[in-house]
């Protein structure tokens, strides 16, 4: 098996999620008959994705450098690709879209800061449910009300769900790492 530092399989399941980002945004801005479900599936099984590269990884020991990178980029451009079509349908307001994108570059910002000093901050157990959670509840809301009918009260308790983990974990990681912010001359 050919595994160089670009290439293996849990980095090149992280290139076809990344690959398939604009073709959720087409499907999902074309508004075609049957574009919910294939939206769903294309944003679900580009989800499942984010599992099974790092599964992957720590059990083939094929963790690189380049994939530590790739799979956090890969998430937020999956996230904030589908947000920012749900706000374009009027789905969804676009102050969510704005807390749950801001969540990721702040956190993306903070692991650079901790990087920049030598520090690495791997993803916590909250995060890692923040991103459960958001996925969920942008499936639901890509399926939307004409497919979900009455359970379609479950994409909005999940949105809010998603909300409210993403502000407690980013407040964990900056409560967690604040020691990157300290001053040097005290």
């Amino acid at each position: 098996m050919y595994t160089s530092l670009l290439v293996n399989v849990p980095n090149f399941i992280t290139i076809i999620r990344i690959l398939s980002i604009p073709i959720l945004i087409v499907v999902l801005l074309s508004q075609f008959k049957g574009s919910e479900i294939t939206g769903f599936a294309i944003f679900l099984l580009a989800a499942l994705t984010d599992m099974l590269d790092g599964i992957w990884a720590r059990r083939k020991n094929q963790i690189t450098t380049i994939g530590k990178l790739l799979d956090p980029i890969a998430d937020k451009l999956l996230v904030a690709s589908a947000l920012i079509c749900l706000v374009e349908l009027g789905t969804l307001a676009s102050w969510m879209a704005i807390i749950l994108i801001g969540r990721g570059i702040a956190v993306t910002g903070l692991r650079a800061i901790a990087s920049s000093q030598g520090h690495q901050i791997q993803a916590s157990g909250m995060g890692k449910i923040k991103m459960w959670v958001e996925a969920t509840a942008i499936s639901l809301l890509i399926l939307g009300s004409n497919i979900l009918g009455q359970f379609y009260i479950l994409a909005l308790i999940g949105i809010w769900l998603a909300i409210a983990v993403s502000l407690i974990s980013g407040a964990e990681y900056f409560l967690k790492f604040r020691f990157l912010f300290a001053s040097k001359d005290s």
